[in-house]
């Protein structure tokens, strides 16, 4: 029964701060309530579906290997959408992955994470999101920057810039900009946010110097893929790679 308490009590905790959310944005004129709604049910329904194999994806590092190569699939999917790159979209997963592959490698290979699905997908998940955050919010504000500052773009080509040379002058700024949540939450550590990896680990039962350095570990590690991420973002708007269809 006490179960089962529990359970009707984060539904309904789970029920009213959505209800907050889509309220409060819709009253405000922030957001409309129904991304609100979806975004919602697909994480109950992911994390059901989560729930349901990570059992076994644990246990397998193949089963571990291919969940990894799904949370990258999905994190370039999401991360195209929202930048509206059209066919293009696939390319944003380079950003997202130049950083996060080696990244892991060398976590594993100096033996800070364990090759093991129960270090793995976490570790891998965080960077990854990481990433895609960072993909997401670079991509957007240098392909807006591209657009609103056109006629700047067509000065330094009349000055004699190449293309990509006058592309990188515009929205390396700009782009560098998704830098800032990972740096604030570095910053603050400890003061303002006590992040998921050093809570879990205390819960554990590890000792607390341990769990520090693993979450400065990650959130060092966070630094490195997203400022990759954001400098491959550059170049591939620079290369005319990565823009908006036209039209």
């Amino acid at each position: 029964m006490i179960v089962v308490a529990d359970q009707v009590r984060i539904v309904v905790v789970c029920v009213v701060l959505t209800a907050v959310v889509a309220g409060v944005g819709r009253v405000a004129g922030v957001v409309p309530p129904r991304p609100v709604l979806r975004a919602a049910v697909r994480a109950v329904v992911q994390l059901a579906a989560v729930s349901a194999v990570i059992t076994a994806v644990l246990v397998s590092l193949p089963l571990t290997a291919a969940f990894l190569v799904v949370m990258a699939a999905v994190a370039t999917g999401t991360s195209s959408a929202r930048t509206g790159v059209g066919a293009r979209g696939a390319r944003v997963g380079l950003a997202i992955l130049a950083g996060v592959v080696p990244t892991v490698a060398l976590l594993v290979a100096v033996g800070v994470v364990p090759l093991e699905g129960i270090a793995l997908v976490p570790v891998g998940g965080i960077l990854i999101g990481g990433a895609m955050t960072a993909t997401t919010l670079s991509a957007r504000r240098a392909l807006d920057t591209l657009r609103d500052r056109n006629g700047e773009f067509e000065a330094a080509l009349a000055l004699g810039f190449t293309e990509p040379l006058a592309v990188r002058e515009l929205v390396r700024a700009p782009a560098a900009e998704a830098l800032v949540p990972a740096l604030d939450q570095t910053r603050t550590v400890g003061l303002v946010t006590l992040p998921g990896a050093f809570v879990g680990m205390l819960l554990g039962g590890a000792p607390v110097w341990q769990a520090a350095a693993l979450q400065l570990v990650v959130l060092l590690a966070l630094l490195v893929v997203e400022v990759i991420a954001v400098v491959v973002v550059v170049e591939l708007v620079a290369a005319g790679g990565v823009r908006r269809p036209v039209g």
